[in-house]
């Protein structure tokens, strides 16, 4: 009973030290001074964020945010997060005298921590090309959309879909991002056709299944929106 008691009182240390977060930056450069950007960005990273604290920055191809770059950093810890400290004078001259000159004032940062029991893959099992779908919860509707993602998993897995899902952690609107990787490259999405995503479902949850998830979608998330992302290894330091 004493050991149980004392692995009880562990499990706050654990999820604190747990390597499960991510913090991702969008960054928009002007239209004229992409090359100077993508130089700059990649001299950067190579000196600055190396280790733990590598970037790992893809272009955004589609969607909304269509022509940004996405800055992803980790995974880490909460606990190493916070004590991590200040960057320092000579990073952040760097970033702000030879990065931010060739930026517009759109920007969006944020943390998330990724969600182990519903994707189907490792969170380090990296992929070049992916397509990120956001699910934006309506609120006191959260429960609502984690069913929905439970329920999705077992036929991600079906259709040997490899995803890995991320919730917000205090950075803005609550949101769930779903986060398919091609390791084939984008032929598989010949492959991923809605009459067979609902055949599989209805396999999975019974029949007329897909009624309560078409349900879930019309009246708990706010928004949905997706788009592609490809990796630029030329810019990134992992």
């Amino acid at each position: 009973m004493k050991i149980f008691i004392y692995l009880l009182l562990l499990v706050p240390f654990f999820g604190i030290s747990q390597k499960n977060v991510m913090y991702t930056q969008r960054v928009f450069p002007k239209v004229d001074k992409v090359l100077e950007f993508e130089k700059a960005i990649s001299a950067h990273a190579q000196k600055y964020h190396t280790g733990e604290w590598s970037w790992r920055i893809s272009e955004i191809a589609s969607g909304p945010d269509a022509g940004g770059y996405q800055i992803s950093e980790g995974p880490s810890s909460w606990d190493a997060i916070d004590s991590r400290g200040n960057l320092g004078a000579e990073h952040n001259n760097d970033y702000y005298k030879n990065i931010a000159i060739y930026l517009t004032e759109r920007g969006s940062s944020g943390y998330s921590t990724y969600q182990d029991s519903i994707g189907t893959v490792a969170l380090n099992d990296w992929s070049e090309k992916i397509s990120i779908t956001h699910y934006v919860q309506k609120i006191g509707y959260g429960t609502k959309v984690w069913n929905l993602l439970q329920n999705l998993s077992p036929v991600w897995k079906a259709l040997g879909q490899s995803v890995a899902v991320f919730a917000s952690n205090n950075s803005g609107q609550v949101q769930y991002s779903v986060v398919k990787r091609y390791p084939n490259g984008l032929k598989q999405l010949a492959k991923n056709s809605n009459s067979e995503f609902k055949k599989q479902y209805e396999l999975i949850h019974g029949n007329f299944s897909f009624e309560g998830y078409t349900d879930i979608m019309q009246n708990y998330v706010a928004e949905q929106w997706s788009e592609l992302l490809f990796y630029r290894k030329d810019l990134s330091s992992k």
